[in-house]
């Protein structure tokens, strides 16, 4: 992780949204422990132990300003829904994983402007180029 991403320029969330889009990390559903659980991979039969570690460890990342720690926790759920939405478990209009959907899209929303201004205030630093950048233009 890039330096500037853990220096302590802003908090990343406000309280309000530490209590709010936080909530959602207690989702099961966005924890792939869980899933590895409900299908049946070895390990991960304390999948709830797990999850309520995680919780731990997301409060204490909070509480020590650890902005590395606490990325890497959100990222990961993230990937969980990410991989519901793009590989099944998720349906176009559908009541089923929304509470998720909405949790994480919010987070989002709070985590991009944050991104942008870090690499605004860094623009001098040589920012990798993008794994999947246009090739060609439509015809």
């Amino acid at each position: 992780m890039h330096r500037a991403c853990l220096q302590p320029k802003t908090e990343i969330l406000t309280p309000d949204q530490q209590r709010d889009e936080l909530y959602g990390l207690d989702n099961r559903y966005v924890f792939a422990p869980f899933w590895h659980h409900h299908n049946q991979v070895a390990g991960f039969e304390d999948w709830s132990g797990m999850l309520e570690r995680e919780r731990i460890a997301t409060a204490n990342a909070l509480r020590r300003h650890d902005t590395a720690t606490l990325l890497s926790i959100l990222f990961g759920r993230l990937y969980v829904l990410r991989n519901q939405l793009v590989h099944g478990g998720a349906t176009w209009n559908s009541e089923v994983n929304r509470t998720q959907v909405r949790d994480c899209g919010a987070l989002l929303g709070s985590l991009l402007p944050l991104f942008i201004d870090l690499m605004m205030d860094n623009a001098d630093h040589e920012w990798p180029m993008p794994h999947y950048p246009v090739v060609d233009s439509p015809a």
